[in-house]
């Protein structure tokens, strides 16, 4: 399994190898690099896919510091820079997308195009605040597990939730869940998420060519969020993916998949 040691932290990514143009995964709060496993899946025969583990999450290292979304983009710029993939293509889903955000404001210069996926610019608001830091506070002391019950709902839609024919991929990301490698650094991960800053006021600022998608079942980041970043990023195209919750590449795969080729393909067309 490929590691590398950037901006004073050991980084766990994946990588399909190749020289065609890159692809960067940047995944979601209390999930890891395989949360894209389809997305991979679909473009891999086109493009260079790679996806890497947050700090403190997945089988990355967790330092004490350095969980503000300030400090994970410059993770990321130090990944890409030392993989030699810049300009590359960057879809973040969640905490990824508050990281593509900053990337299009500060380093568009590394960037062909960002893709936010069930993301916000805002800040959390307040009114979640004080759940998400008890559910944090469970998880550091007793483990996932006693809080698991609680994030599904949060993290998935209700349409693959309630699917019979679905129930072997929910037990498998329920157990996925349940299992933190580092409590302490995934306690510091979702205090940086709780805590971030908003970004919504600069948004016009981002020339980067830019896909903003939902899944229309999201409660985590509602879809109404999505729809004010695609007002104030100019010429970014928005697309509402059916039956998808907050992780939508898992939920709702091939939606996300058509939306994500389509956009490509575009600007490679363009």
């Amino acid at each position: 399994m490929p590691f590398l040691d950037v901006n004073g932290v050991r980084l766990h990514y994946t990588d399909t190898g190749g020289d065609a143009q890159a692809v960067v995964f940047s995944h979601g709060l209390l999930f890891s690099t395989e949360m894209f496993e389809d997305q991979i899946a679909h473009l891999k025969g086109k493009y260079r896919c790679i996806a890497y583990d947050h700090r403190g999450q997945g089988q990355s290292a967790s330092p004490e510091s350095g969980y503000d979304m300030d400090t994970l983009a410059a993770d990321a710029v130090a990944l890409i820079t030392a993989l030699g993939v810049g300009k590359c293509h960057f879809v973040g889903l969640s905490m990824g997308g508050f990281v593509a955000l900053r990337m299009a404001l500060e380093h568009p210069q590394m960037l062909h195009s960002i893709t936010v996926l069930d993301s916000s610019a805002e800040h959390e608001p307040h009114e979640n605040r004080g759940r998400y830091k008890m559910m944090n506070l469970i998880m550091r002391w007793f483990g996932a597990r006693p809080v698991v019950g609680s994030v599904m709902p949060i993290m998935f839609g209700q349409t693959f939730l309630q699917d019979p024919a679905r129930k072997a991929q929910r037990d498998r990301w329920r157990q996925f869940l349940a299992r933190v490698p580092d409590r302490k650094g995934m306690s510091r991960a979702v205090e940086g998420v709780i805590h971030r800053m908003g970004v919504f006021e600069r948004l016009g600022e981002i020339k980067t060519p830019t896909l903003i998608a939902v899944g229309e079942e999201d409660t985590a980041t509602v879809p109404e969020k999505s729809e004010r970043m695609h007002g104030a990023i100019k010429g970014s195209e928005f697309v509402l993916i059916p039956k998808g919750g907050h992780v939508s590449t898992i939920d709702a795969p091939d939606a996300v998949n058509a939306a994500l080729s389509g956009f490509l393909d575009r600007l490679d067309a363009g």
